[in-house]
């Protein structure tokens, strides 16, 4: 094969805790102010890459942020040593501390929308950082995603990185959470999809009633633009506005895809039958074939889908062409969702796999396993050129565990979040992760002078 579609996982850092802080998140809000194991947490994501890399998959690690943020508690007005900023925001904003503290930038599906050196003008492949401005304990994290993704992709022969869009809320962009890309062969040119919540300019797309609509349609154009992309092989979809209302927070909660195939609920899109349509004609141009696969609500309900998290799961091309589908735990212990999956492999579709991994720590906080990946197809000369040092082995998993086992609490609470000691251990910790992982210094409290 010329060319791979490799997953980033990002790791858990070592201050994951569930402060519920992401509303019209359903898990994140349900588990709010339960302790974590942010040790546990680590471990889980660990195993599941150690687990894809066994299999034959390209899979590489995304480091985490540094945490409490303390320069966007300075931006805020608390002051004095880096201990009692933090001190200062428990006592005065234990609000503010907890959103400065979130475990969020594990999930790597929001680090950045990238789209492939055979899509883009240039012919390299391009990374843009998500402003994740819907939310301010997200808005926090593309500064610092940006030098990591350079440090992990730095040739610049090979790859375009991209500032963030503006921190508005008309160009609000969460990522590759809701962008898809769809080919025959990962080298070869494909069509790109986005997929947006809202219109911020034009009054005449839906809107939901009860939880916000993240991603922009401004903010997808905008992307596309910047990539470089052709306008004959780019679809903007719209997501089901009643289905946002549902807890379907992204695309990625509702639908998945790889190669030529799209897993999806009956539910997913605005005018879904246009959508595919046109999904359909812009591969046919390309010749290759659309395959859709849908679930129809009798079978999950949409509300099962949230709860299982059956639609964010990994779609990962086998040698024979065939797919696997890696699922959380939550998929199995739901029965109708189980069943259904069941059938799926029985159907003689492209899906003939299942994998179910144990992500609890992950799914408390409302994410599943396409939460925790951001996909980057390369080919063989690029796939060289990055660091190498994050892609996933045998040894790394052996000190990336003794790293974790080090470092990281096996219990930690939102009250926790305020103890000073705790940001000296993250520090220490990610000090010796950027060495493990050769990424320089790439965290503001490195970057101070």
């Amino acid at each position: 094969m010329n060319a791979f579609e490799a997953n980033f996982d990002g790791l858990v850092g070592p201050t994951h805790n569930y402060a519920g802080l992401s509303y019209g998140n359903v898990a994140s809000t349900g588990n709010q102010n339960v302790a974590s194991n942010p040790r546990e947490a680590a471990r889980q994501g660990l195993a599941k890459m150690k687990a894809l890399h066994d299999l034959g998959f390209k899979q590489g690690v995304l480091a985490p942020h540094e945490r409490p943020d303390v320069a966007a508690l300075r931006q805020l007005g608390f002051s004095g040593g880096d201990g009692e900023v933090v001190a200062k925001a428990a006592r005065q904003a234990p609000a503010i501390l907890a959103a400065c503290s979130s475990a969020s930038p594990m999930w790597t599906a929001n680090a950045a929308t990238v789209s492939p050196a055979a899509d883009t003008a240039d012919g390299r492949v391009h990374f843009t950082p998500a402003n994740l401005n819907n939310k301010f304990h997200r808005s926090i994290e593309h500064a610092t995603t940006g030098r990591i993704l350079r440090a992990m992709f730095p040739d610049e022969r090979h790859f375009a990185h991209h500032p963030a869009l503006p921190a508005q809320m008309h160009f609000g962009d969460e990522g590759a959470a809701n962008h898809t890309r769809f080919c025959q062969e990962y080298d070869q040119p494909g069509v790109e999809f986005f997929v947006f919540g809202q219109a911020a300019f034009d009054t005449r797309y839906p809107r939901p009633a009860k939880f916000p609509a993240r991603q922009t349609l401004e903010a997808s154009e905008a992307i596309a633009r910047l990539h470089g992309l052709s306008p004959e092989r780019v679809v903007f979809a719209q997501q089901d506005p009643d289905t946002i209302d549902q807890g379907v927070f992204h695309n990625d909660v509702i639908s998945v895809g790889n190669r030529n195939v799209l897993f999806h609920h009956q539910q997913s899109f605005v005018d879904q039958a246009r959508v595919l349509g046109e999904l359909s004609a812009k591969l046919a141009a390309l010749g290759t074939e659309f395959v859709a696969v849908q679930v129809p609500e009798e079978a999950v309900s949409v509300e099962e889908a949230v709860k299982s998290y059956l639609f964010n799961s990994q779609l990962l091309s086998k040698p024979d062409g065939k797919l696997l589908i890696v699922v959380p735990e939550e998929c199995h212990t739901t029965p109708r969702v189980w069943a259904y999956l069941q059938q799926l492999l029985q159907s003689g579709g492209p899906i003939d796999e299942v994998r179910v991994f144990d992500l609890k720590q992950s799914m408390r906080n409302g994410g599943g396993p396409a939460c925790l990946r951001l996909r980057v197809a390369l080919n063989q000369s690029e796939l060289a050129a990055v660091n190498p040092a994050v892609m996933m082995s045998d040894a790394l998993f052996a000190t990336l565990n003794g790293w974790v086992d080090k470092h990281y609490r096996d219990r930690l609470s939102t009250e926790d979040l305020g103890d000073p000691r705790l940001l000296d251990e993250c520090r220490t910790a990610l000090d010796e992760l950027t060495q493990i992982l050769r990424l320089g210094s790439v965290y503001p409290f490195q970057l101070a002078v």
